[in-house]
């Protein structure tokens, strides 16, 4: 599952890497106002101008992990240790990708390369949403609302310009915004598998709001991502892991 889920995150990357330079193609590109809008106030109740600078750190599962960003710069970092008290350290920015063991940098072929920087990429992507849906990449569109335990719901579906979205631009995802709060309190995807997301702890540190999730199986394959939502309310879903983050530190 890691392997297929990673394969998601490659794009993630090409879209941050793209983020100073839109091409004339997302110039020219129709804008789906509503939205945009929807998002934009999304981003802003997650935390809005923070996410253009913070620095903070915190563990996700064997990993302790570091996020920098300064403006369109970005500084992502992983850590663990094996078995052998060998530690791997991670790091991806704007330039460059380095993976080092016991302190000396590696070798990798690109097919380990790829592996490690997706899976950094991947970590802070989840995190950092849904500041991620602002990458100039993506395609926003408006595709209705359903009500959720009592709550009602903006469906986003999000798409990928080719140029600027990465090797994987032809996948869909959908996000289900809280029209009372502007919180992202679901999303999906179909890639590695149908899976829908459920937003159930928050933490807002730094003025950024960061969010732990059940990850659900969608169990009818045939359905598109924008009607996982059905599928979640009928019951046709299985729980098969926590998405956690916790002792964050901000600086």
């Amino acid at each position: 599952m890691l392997k297929l889920v990673c394969s998601f995150f490659f794009l993630v990357l090409c879209l941050a890497c793209n983020n100073a330079d839109k091409s004339s193609n997302s110039e020219e590109r129709p804008v789906d106002k509503k939205a945009k809008e929807i998002v934009d106030k999304c981003i802003k109740a997650h935390g809005g101008k923070n996410y253009e600078a913070f620095d903070l750190s915190f563990d996700f599962r064997k990993f302790k992990v570091h996020l920098k960003q300064t403006g369109t710069q970005f500084s992502y970092e992983r850590t663990t240790t094996d078995s052998l008290n060998n530690v791997y350290h991670d790091i991806l920015t704007n330039e460059s990708f380095v993976r080092k063991r016991n302190d000396t940098t590696q070798v990798l072929s690109q097919k380990d390369e790829d592996k490690y920087r997706e899976g950094i990429n991947a970590i802070a992507y989840f995190v950092l949403l849904p500041y991620k849906l602002s990458e100039p990449a993506v395609i926003l569109k408006y595709v209705g609302e359903i009500s959720i335990d009592n709550q009602k719901y903006h469906k986003i579906r999000v798409t990928f310009e080719q140029e600027g979205g990465g090797k994987d631009h032809e996948d869909e995802f959908c996000y289900w915004i809280n029209q009372s709060t502007n919180t992202l309190d679901y999303l999906s995807y179909a890639n590695g598998g149908p899976r829908l997301r459920k937003a159930v702890k928050r933490d807002t540190v730094g003025g950024i709001v960061f969010q732990n999730y059940e990850n659900y199986e969608i169990l009818d394959k045939t359905l598109p991502t924008t009607e996982y939502d059905k599928a979640f309310l009928e019951g046709k879903s299985k729980l098969l892991s926590m998405i956690e983050q916790s002792n964050y530190v901000a600086k």
